[in-house]
């Protein structure tokens, strides 16, 4: 913790969602903070900017990574799962087994990358289940769970909700919405996802509506945090507004930025 003229000790957290991949900056995000908090998605399966980067180019190649982002931006998501499905056929490997694999090799780079301490939630392309095997001592995994943090209450809810992409952490709304009502009130409310506002699920460049929650929305406003963070939408039309008493801010692309937000107080 920092020491301010008076003497008083000022705590300074680092929060980063959406790694997608960024072993580098990720290194280097916790320097000079008290503590870092992810907000998820550590696992790169497509990288829509550079379609070169993630695991289905690396196992299908570059022309079927364009391919496939030609037809889930124009949101012809049954014919993406059937061009798929083509191409696992076409290879021959168990995709299960082939996916777990490479997620692994990710998991195994990033988590040793994390400094301590580190308090991270799921995000909704990451693998739950896998987390405990890289998860030192040093990070502390919360999903529906609070904890303290320099005299401050925060509150962690991972994942998404239920979409056409069917990325392997979505939940039902109920399951959200539960999870959302454990963590109770709080000083900083920290998900993957947004709250319910078109401003902040609005992707620009995607030019789509991702999904936030209602649930989150009407805690945001019945508890009233000082701040709700969360990432998930990578470059949205408004980045930071204010809910009643409440801060929320998307925290930012981390893997385009490679640069943590800063709270401090």
């Amino acid at each position: 913790m920092a020491s301010t003229p008076g003497g008083n000790r000022r705590t300074r957290v680092h929060v980063v969602s959406d790694v997608h991949g960024n072993v580098r900056d990720l290194a280097r995000a916790g320097e000079g903070a008290d503590a870092l908090i992810c907000l998820g998605d550590l696992v790169l399966f497509l990288d829509y900017a550079d379609h070169s980067r993630g695991i289905f180019p690396d196992l299908f190649g570059v022309e079927n990574a364009d391919r496939i982002v030609e037809l889930r931006t124009a949101r012809r998501f049954e014919e993406a799962r059937e061009f798929g499905r083509r191409l696992w056929a076409g290879i021959g490997m168990d995709r299960a087994a082939a996916i777990e694999k490479a997620v692994r090799k990710q998991y195994a780079e990033l988590f040793a990358a994390f400094p301590t301490p580190t308090y991270a939630t799921y995000g909704n392309v990451d693998i739950p289940p896998l987390w405990p095997e890289y998860a030192t001592d040093g990070t502390t995994v919360l999903d529906g769970e609070r904890v303290e943090i320099g005299g401050w209450t925060f509150g962690f809810v991972g994942g998404g909700l239920r979409t056409p992409m069917r990325t392997p952490y979505e939940i039902s709304d109920e399951e959200y919405a539960a999870k959302i009502e454990a963590v109770g009130e709080v000083d900083v409310l920290c998900t993957h996802i947004p709250p319910e506002v078109p401003e902040l699920v609005y992707d620009t460049v995607a030019r789509r509506f991702e999904r936030g929650s209602r649930a989150l929305l009407d805690a945001i406003r019945r508890t009233r945090p000082r701040y709700a963070l969360f990432g998930h939408v990578h470059q949205p039309l408004v980045r930071r507004m204010r809910i009643g008493a409440t801060e929320c801010v998307n925290v930012g692309h981390f893997a385009g930025t490679g640069r943590p937000w800063v709270l401090e107080w």
